[in-house]
C-alpha cells in the first residue's frame, strides 16, 4: 500500500510507525474512544478509535468468516498503535468446547436457558443462552480470561448479563433454585409470586457470575503485576424491560470489581414502539434519550467509567437511509448528557465498512456502505474524539426524575390475572409526557438512594410501583427522608396489579402492608392506604394520583392529570420555577451546538439558529448563515465563534484522524489516516487564504477551497489508513 510524502514535511519516514498511543501520549487509562471487533486489523475497518475491543478467544459466534488465532489477532491491531481490551458475553459466546465436552469430558448443553415448551432459546448454533452454573464460571475463567491476561490486556468487557424472561424451565435452572431458595422449583407460568421468584433468581445468578469472573480476573492479574479493569458492556434497564430480559443492571454498580459499562443503545433497541398519546409509533429520539438516562443515572453516584454506544446500522436489515435517520437519532441523544465523555463509536466495523444492505426500503438491490454516509459517519466518531465533558446544561426546566429500579424486569412475563402494561407504558407514561414538551427530565434509581448525589438534583420525583416493586424496605427510608427535607414526590398507582401480593419483606417478618406503598406512606406520617390528594411532609409534599401511569399515554391527551399536576407542584411546592413546554431541547458544548426538535409536542415551528457554523451531520460540512432544524430532526454544528485559539491554524472536522501535527510560522502540515475506501472531508481553519496546498505529495488548487466567510479550507481526498500527508502554506 502507498505511503505518504513525508519529505514534503521533513520528517522522517519512521514516524508513521510510531503507534498513535506513543504520538498522542496517551495510556491505557486514557481511552475515550473504543469499538469492538472479531476481526484482525485490516485496512477496510481502521477506524482510528484510540482503542480497540477484540471479540472472543474464540471469535464472535455471529461471525460466519472464520477468525484467526486469538493472540495474533491482538498483535495486528497492536501493531497498528491501538490499545486492546478484550471483550466477550458472559450469557453466550463462543464456548463450543464446554457445551460439547471438550473441556471437561462432560457435554453441558443441557445448562441452556429454557423456555416453557422445552425449548432450549439459542444465540447461534451449540451457542445457547446459559444458566451460568459454578463449572461454567470455572470454565470462563480457566479458558478465557486466564488466557487474555496471559495476552497482556488489562482491560475485559464481559457483555450483555442477560436471562430471558421466558426462560426458567431447564433442569440446571431448577438446580439453582433448589441450592438458592432451598425448596423444590416453582414454575413460573402458574403465578405472580412464582415469575417474581424466578426472575429474582436470574438476576442474582448473574449478579453472581460477574462478581465471580471479575473477582478472578483481577486477582489472578495482580498476580502477574497487572491492574485489570472490568467493565460490563449492556443494554439498559429501559430495553431489557421492554424486551423482557432480566440483568443485574444498576446493582453491579456497587461491586468493587465492576469499573464500569457501556451503554448499549442504538437504533435496534431504541426504535422499539411506544405508547404516547395513544399512539403505538417509533419513538427513536426520545426513547434513546430515556436510555442513556438511565444508564447515565446508574453509574452517576458511583462514579464508575461509562462508555456511550452508538451504531451507525443495526442487527435487523434496513436500507442506508433509515440507517443514517436514526443514527443521528441516537447519536444526538446521547451527547445530551454533556457530563458523559467516552464512547464505543461503532461496534462490528466490518459489517458497517464490508456488509451489503438495501439502497431503498422499496428495493432488493444491495450495496457497501455509500461514501456520502460514511464521510459522514466518520465526521461523527472523530468528533467523539475530541467531544468534551462540561458542565453546561440542557435546555429546560431542570429537578424532574422518574424513579426506576431493577424490578422493572420481574414483572414483565407473563401476564397473570389478565394486568397488562403494554410495551413498557407504566414507565413511558411518566417519562413521555414531560419529554414529549421539552423537559429534559432525568432518572434516579431505586438501588442508588442511600448515595446523596442520587436525588441532589431532583426537585420533583415521580414514581409507581406499577411496573416494579421496592426489593429492600432501606430504600423508602431514604425517600422519605428526602421528602421531609423539602422533596416533591408524585406518587401514580392504584396499587392492583398482582405483583403487589407477592410474599415479600412488606408482608413478611412482620409487616402487614397490602402494597409496598403503604409501608412508603407510613414513614411519611400519612398512613397506610391514603386516597388521592396532597398532603405536606416536614418541608415536602407528597402528591398521591389514583391512576397507573400506562393510562396518561394509552389514550389519546390521557396525560392531562398528570401534566396539570405536575406543572402546579413544580411551580409550587418544589419552587423549580416556571415549568416552560417547548419541542426542541438543546445544548453547548464546548465548540459543539447541538438541537433536536421533536415532533408530537406543543407545536411544529423549526428551531433557527444565526449565526458562524459547520453543519456536522452533511458530509459536505457546509458553512452555515442560519441553520433549520425541522420536527422529528437533530442538528450537530460547530460553532466557529467558541473555537479556541482562533487565529491558529487546525482541523475543525474531518472524515479523518489527523497525527503529526506540525505547525509552522506560515504553514500547517499533518498526516490524515482513515479507512481505505472512504473519502475525506475536511474542513481547517487558517489565518490567511492559503497560497499551497499539497495532499499526498500532489498540488491542490489552493483558491478552489478556500471559504473566506469562515476563513476555513475545504479539502477532499480519498483515505487511506496509512496516512495522507497534507501541508498547507499561507
Amino acid at each position: 500500500m502507498k505511503k505518504p510524502c513525508l519529505a514534503l514535511l521533513g520528517l522522517a519516514g519512521a514516524m508513521l510507525c510510531v503507534p498513535a498511543t506513543a504520538q498522542n501520549g496517551r495510556s491505557d487509562r486514557d481511552v475515550k474512544t473504543t469499538f469492538q471487533t472479531s476481526r484482525e486489523w485490516r485496512p477496510t475497518i481502521d477506524n482510528r478509535a484510540d482503542a480497540v475491543m477484540v471479540y472472543g478467544v474464540g471469535g464472535n459466534p455471529s461471525d460466519s468468516e472464520g477468525n484467526r488465532n486469538f493472540e495474533e489477532r491482538v498483535r495486528s491491531w497492536r501493531e497498528r498503535g491501538y490499545t486492546v481490551h478484550f471483550m466477550t458475553g458472559i450469557a453466550w459466546g463462543e464456548y463450543e468446547d464446554y457445551f460439547t465436552g471438550e473441556w471437561d469430558g462432560r457435554p453441558h448443553l443441557d445448562e441452556g436457558q429454557v423456555e416453557r415448551s422445552g425449548d432450549t432459546i439459542w444465540h447461534g448454533h451449540l451457542v445457547p443462552y446459559i444458566v451460568p452454573s459454578d463449572n461454567y464460571l470455572s470454565y470462563l475463567k480457566e479458558q478465557h480470561v486466564k488466557r487474555v491476561i496471559d495476552a497482556g490486556i488489562d482491560a475485559i468487557f464481559m457483555e450483555e448479563p442477560e436471562f430471558w424472561a421466558r426462560a426458567g424451565y431447564s433442569e440446571a435452572f431448577k438446580r439453582e433454585w433448589r441450592k438458592f431458595y432451598g425448596f423444590d422449583w416453582r414454575p413460573q407460568h402458574e403465578s405472580p409470586e412464582n415469575t417474581y421468584l424466578a426472575n429474582k433468581l436470574k438476576y442474582h445468578l448473574y449478579y453472581n457470575a460477574l462478581r465471580e469472573v471479575f473477582t478472578y480476573a483481577k486477582e489472578y492479574g495482580r498476580s502477574k503485576g497487572m491492574e485489570v479493569k472490568c467493565y460490563v458492556p449492556t443494554h439498559s434497564l429501559v430495553n431489557y424491560s421492554q424486551w423482557q430480559i432480566v440483568s443485574p443492571e444498576a446493582s453491579l454498580a456497587s461491586l468493587p470489581c465492576v469499573d464500569g459499562y457501556i451503554a448499549q443503545v442504538w437504533t435496534g433497541t431504541s426504535r422499539e414502539p411506544n405508547y404516547y398519546d395513544g399512539r403505538l409509533r417509533e419513538r427513536v429520539f426520545e426513547t434513546a434519550y430515556l436510555e442513556y438516562g438511565s444508564m447515565e443515572s446508574m453509574t452517576a453516584p458511583t462514579g464508575r467509567k461509562m462508555f456511550f454506544l452508538t451504531d451507525p446500522i443495526e442487527d435487523r436489515a434496513r436500507d442506508w437511509a433509515d440507517y443514517k435517520r436514526n443514527y443521528q437519532a441516537t447519536f444526538t441523544a446521547q451527547l445530551l448528557y454533556p457530563n458523559i465523555a467516552d464512547y464505543e463509536v461503532m461496534p462490528w466495523p466490518e459489517r458497517i465498512y464490508e456488509g451489503l444492505y438495501r439502497t431503498s426500503p422499496d428495493s432488493d438491490r444491495k450495496e457497501r456502505i455509500p461514501h456520502h454516509y460514511s464521510t459522514q459517519m466518520q465526521v461523527m466518531i472523530n468528533t467523539l474524539n475530541s467531544m468534551p465533558a462540561t458542565d453546561t446544561r440542557l435546555s429546560g426546566s431542570a429537578g424532574i426524575s422518574v424513579l426506576m429500579a431493577n424490578s422493572l424486569m420481574f414483572q414483565r412475563f407473563p401476564t397473570h390475572e389478565g394486568y397488562e402494561d403494554p410495551q413498557l407504558a407504566n414507565f413511558y407514561g411518566l417519562a413521555l409526557p414531560l419529554l414529549k414538551r421539552g423537559v429534559p427530565v432525568k432518572t434516579v434509581h431505586l438501588e442508588n438512594l442511600a448515595y446523596p448525589e442520587a436525588l441532589a438534583e431532583t426537585k420533583l420525583l415521580l414514581m409507581t410501583y406499577a411496573n416494579m416493586k421496592p426489593l429492600e424496605a432501606e430504600a423508602h427510608a431514604h425517600l422519605a427522608e428526602w421528602v421531609r427535607k423539602g422533596g416533591v414526590l408524585v406518587y401514580c398507582g392504584r396499587d392492583d396489579d398482582p405483583f403487589q401480593r407477592v410474599s415479600e419483606w412488606w408482608n413478611q417478618q412482620g409487616n402487614g402492608y397490602a402494597a409496598p406503598s403503604d409501608h412508603l406512606f407510613e414513614l411519611l406520617g400519612i398512613g397506610a392506604s391514603p386516597a388521592a390528594g396532597e398532603h405536606r411532609c416536614g418541608k415536602g409534599t407528597v402528591c398521591i394520583l389514583r391512576a397507573d401511569p400506562k393510562e396518561f399515554v394509552l389514550a389519546k391527551g390521557g396525560d392531562a392529570p398528570l401534566i396539570e399536576a405536575v406543572k402546579r407542584l413544580y411551580e409550587g411546592a418544589a419552587r423549580g420555577g416556571e415549568l416552560v413546554f417547548k419541542n426542541n431541547f438543546r445544548l453547548e458544548r464546548g465548540p459543539y451546538d447541538l438541537v433536536a426538535v421533536m415532533d408530537e409536542s406543543v407545536n411544529d415551528e423549526p428551531v433557527r439558529l444565526e449565526g458562524r457554523r459547520i453543519d456536522l451531520y452533511d458530509p459536505e460540512l457546509p458553512f452555515c448563515r442560519e441553520c433549520v432544524i425541522r420536527p422529528g430532526e437533530q442538528g450537530l454544528y460547530l460553532n466557529l465563534d467558541r473555537v479556541k485559539h482562533p487565529r491558529k491554524a487546525q482541523v475543525l472536522a474531518a472524515a479523518c484522524r489527523t497525527y503529526d501535527e506540525q505547525h509552522g510560522k506560515r504553514s500547517f502540515a499533518f498526516v490524515a489516516k482513515s479507512p481505505v475506501n472512504t473519502t475525506n472531508v475536511m474542513r481547517i481553519l487558517l489565518p490567511e487564504a492559503p497560497k499551497e496546498i499539497l495532499v499526498g505529495g500532489k498540488a491542490v488548487a489552493a483558491d478552489g477551497c478556500w471559504d473566506e466567510a469562515s476563513r476555513t479550507c475545504l479539502l477532499r481526498f480519498e483515505n487511506d489508513p496509512d496516512g495522507v500527508a497534507v501541508r498547507i502554506v499561507w
